[in-house]
C-alpha cells in the first residue's frame, strides 16, 4: 500500500477516547467558565444553530471549543483589537456553525458525529482523493489513510489527535477536507521521492488537481456584486463602517442618532437577509443548493470584487448628509 491502508471497520465510540480540548465546565458555571464575556442567550443560539445534539455535543462542550477558537481569531479583528461583545456575537454567527459541531463532535470521539460524518464526507472525500493522484487504488488509499489520521490514529506526547481539531469553522469542512487531502498528497510524494532511485530524481512531481471553484468563485462575485447594489444608503453605509472601517457600535450610533442596541440588530438582520438574497441568486445562476452554500464558505480574498467602492457611492454620501441635517435640526429643536 501506498498510504497508511485502507480502514474496513467503522469507528466505535468505545475503540478510542480522544482527549477533550479542555475540562468540560459545571451546568452551573457554563456562561463563565464556558465562554467568558458571552451571553447564555447567545450560546443556546449558536448551539441550536449548529446542530448541538445531531453531533453528539453537549452546550457546555460547544461553548468551550467556540471560545477556543474565537480567542486564537480575536474573534476576526487584528491582534491586540479588544472586540466588543457584539462583535464577537457577529463573528461567532458568521462561521460554518454545523460544520464546525460536526467537527468538534468527531475530535471528541462520539459514535453519532463519526456516522454523520461518514454519511456526508466519505464518498466526497474519495472522490476528490481519486481525481488528485490519478488512479482509483491510490485514491482509495490516500482517503483512507486521511481517513485514518482523522479519527485520531496519530500519537503525539502519548495522546491520539485528529487533525480535525485544526478546523476553525471560517469555511466548509469539505473545502478544508479536500485541501487536506491535497496536502498529503504532496508530503507523500516527497517522502518518497527522497527514496527514489537516482535515474528518477528528476522526474517532475505530479501536481494535485484541486477541485473546480473558477465557476463558484465567478457566480458567488457576480451574485454579491448585484445583492450590494440593491442595498439602501443606511445599509451600505451600515456594513461599510462596521466592517470595513472598523467603527464600533457605539459609534455608528451616535452617527444616525439611534441606541447602540438598535445598531446591532440591524446589523444582525441584514446580514441574515443578504445570506437569504445571495443563495437565491447563486441558486437561480443554477448552481444546486448544497454548492450555492458551499461557495459561500469560500475565502473573501479569493473574490476579484472591490467591496468598499461597492459600499461607498453618492448615494451613502447623500444618506450621511441628510442624517446630519437630521441631528442638526433636532438639535435646533431642544
Amino acid at each position: 500500500m501506498q498510504y497508511l491502508g485502507r480502514v474496513t471497520t467503522s469507528p466505535q465510540s468505545g475503540d478510542l477516547a480522544l482527549p477533550l480540548p479542555s475540562a468540560p465546565p459545571s451546568k452551573d458555571a457554563a456562561g463563565d467558565a464556558a465562554a467568558p464575556n458571552l451571553s447564555q442567550s447567545l450560546l443556546q443560539e449558536l448551539w441550536l444553530s449548529a446542530k448541538g445534539p445531531d453531533n453528539g455535543l453537549t452546550f457546555d462542550e460547544l461553548g468551550t471549543a467556540l471560545c477556543t477558537v474565537g480567542t486564537k481569531c480575536n474573534y476576526g479583528w487584528p491582534a491586540g483589537a479588544q472586540p466588543e461583545d457584539a462583535q464577537k456575537a457577529t463573528f461567532l454567527r458568521s462561521l460554518r456553525l454545523e460544520d464546525f459541531a460536526l467537527a468538534t463532535g468527531c475530535v471528541l470521539g462520539r459514535e453519532i458525529a463519526w456516522q454523520r460524518f461518514l454519511n456526508l464526507y466519505r464518498a466526497a472525500l474519495t472522490q476528490a482523493a481519486v481525481a488528485i493522484t490519478g488512479s482509483s487504488t491510490l485514491g482509495h488509499d490516500l482517503a483512507d489513510s486521511l481517513y485514518s489520521e482523522l479519527y485520531g490514529l496519530r500519537e503525539i506526547e502519548g495522546q491520539r489527535r485528529s487533525p480535525l481539531a485544526s478546523y476553525s469553522g471560517r469555511g466548509s469542512l469539505l473545502g478544508w477536507l479536500r485541501t487536506t487531502l491535497a496536502q498529503r498528497h504532496v508530503d507523500h510524494h516527497r517522502r518518497t521521492h527522497r527514496e527514489s532511485p537516482l535515474d528518477v530524481l528528476d522526474a517532475p512531481a505530479p501536481e494535485p488537481n484541486p477541485p473546480p471553484v473558477a465557476a463558484e468563485l465567478t457566480a458567488l462575485t457576480r451574485g454579491l456584486t448585484s445583492t450590494l447594489q440593491d442595498l439602501s444608503a443606511e445599509e451600505r453605509y451600515l456594513l461599510c463602517s462596521y466592517f470595513l472601517d472598523r467603527q464600533p457600535l457605539a459609534q455608528i450610533a451616535r452617527l444616525l442618532h439611534v441606541h447602540e442596541a438598535t445598531i446591532s440588530r440591524r446589523l444582525k438582520r441584514l446580514l441574515v437577509d443578504l445570506r437569504k438574497q445571495l443563495l437565491h441568486r447563486l441558486q437561480a445562476g443554477g448552481l444546486s443548493k448544497r454548492a450555492a452554500e458551499e461557495a459561500l464558505g469560500n475565502d473573501p480574498r479569493d473574490l476579484e470584487i472591490n467591496l468598499r467602492a461597492l459600499l461607498q457611492s453618492s448615494q451613502t454620501t447623500s444618506f450621511l448628509e441628510k442624517t446630519a441635517a437630521h441631528g442638526n435640526a433636532a438639535s435646533g429643536q431642544l
